[in-house]
């Protein structure tokens, strides 16, 4: 669906024809003034499990745990957009208007956490889309599991760009007292104006930096995403960043460019055309540059960082600032040697 213009609140401007789509999306205008006014819907969904592995040798996990599927933050930017085409929906506006729910998510985890078969290691909470997005502070199901973290001992890493974090502090104290938990704050650029296009429902940037601090105050080691670093869009704040991370108690900080799986190049070309027209022909090509010709490639070790001289530099600049900072960016190992499955309080019948 083609829109010319920004929707106030929401990241995309329309919905995207998905990957897996019989036909294309053709809507009429009584439809599209519809569908571009409407609210967020919620879905419940039954998962069947919930701890996800993954065998990325690109990210510093195993495992993962994602409450929610679908986006309200409605970043332009979002590589997971590209899963909503699962579902049979659109990475576009549906991704950030139409969340399916986990509901059975604690209850689940439970259970698999008490499987024998079950090894111990971190798991990451919402790497996929943010477990603590705007929906979750009235279902709680993220703090639900926090709690079974905090009950059973068991490492828990989090990326998140909401202030909601700050609700659960005393399950996150606990966790750090027994270094169990590590928690990665996304910060994308400095500027309230510029975040407020480019992520219209998380939390502004002045609000996480206080995030920041106020974990760090309470013994929850932190580290700093500048994710995505878009060129010619936040690159040129690389070193504020670094040095606001450091300066809120930032343990650590890294960076990721620009990912644009599948759909969500189009989602985010839509956006970059409205927002800063003049600016687009320079952000691709740079874009381009970092992946051999293409806007995104896949393929582990470079997907992140990208390669070739745009890609070099932005990595010299960031390790120049880094150390000016005075991080070393050491890998935080969470414990796995405290973990007590047997303080799971599940209905033992469930594991028949």
């Amino acid at each position: 669906m083609k829109n010319d213009s920004a929707i106030k609140g929401r990241g995309a401007a329309g919905n995207v024809e998905h990957r897996f789509a019989d036909t294309q999306i053709r809507l009429d205008e009584e439809f599209v003034a519809e569908d571009l006014s409407r609210t967020t819907q919620l879905r419940a969904e039954q998962a069947k499990s919930i701890i996800t592995k993954n065998a990325s040798p690109d990210v510093p996990f195993n495992q993962s745990v994602n409450p929610y599927r679908g986006c309200e933050h409605g970043c332009s930017y979002c590589y997971a957009r590209a899963s909503h085409a699962y579902l049979e929906l659109s990475p576009g506006l549906d991704f950030e208007t139409v969340i399916f729910v986990k509901k059975n998510a604690p209850e689940l985890l439970q259970s698999e956490l008490a499987a024998k078969s079950y090894t111990c290691e971190t798991v990451a909470l919402g790497n996929n889309t943010d477990a603590y997005q705007p929906v979750e502070r009235e279902l709680k199901i993220t703090r639900e599991i926090l709690e079974i973290f905090e009950r059973t001992r068991h490492p828990v890493s989090i990326v998140t760009k909401s202030a909601l974090i700050l609700r659960d502090v005393d399950l996150l104290h606990s966790l750090a007292q027994e270094q169990l938990v590590h928690v990665s704050i996304s910060l994308t650029t400095l500027d309230n104006a510029l975040a407020a296009k480019m992520e219209p429902r998380a939390a502004a940037p002045s609000r996480r930096l206080q995030v920041i601090e106020r974990l760090s105050a309470a013994g929850v080691p932190v580290s700093v995403l500048i994710a995505p670093v878009i060129p010619s869009i936040n690159d040129n704040e690389i070193e504020a960043l670094v040095k606001a991370a450091r300066q809120r108690g930032a343990v650590s900080v890294n960076y990721v460019v620009l990912r644009l799986p599948h759909e969500v190049q189009q989602v985010f070309q839509d956006w970059l055309r409205i927002h800063f027209p003049l600016r687009y022909t320079k952000v691709m090509n740079k874009l381009e540059s970092m992946f051999n010709g293409a806007a995104y490639r896949s393929e582990f070790g470079t997907r992140m960082r990208g390669s070739g001289e745009y890609a070099s530099l932005i990595k010299t600049r960031f390790d120049i600032a880094s150390k000016k900072a005075g991080f070393d960016n050491r890998f935080l190992n969470l414990r796995t040697d405290l973990f007590r499955p047997d303080l799971l309080q599940i209905n033992q019948m469930n594991l028949f």
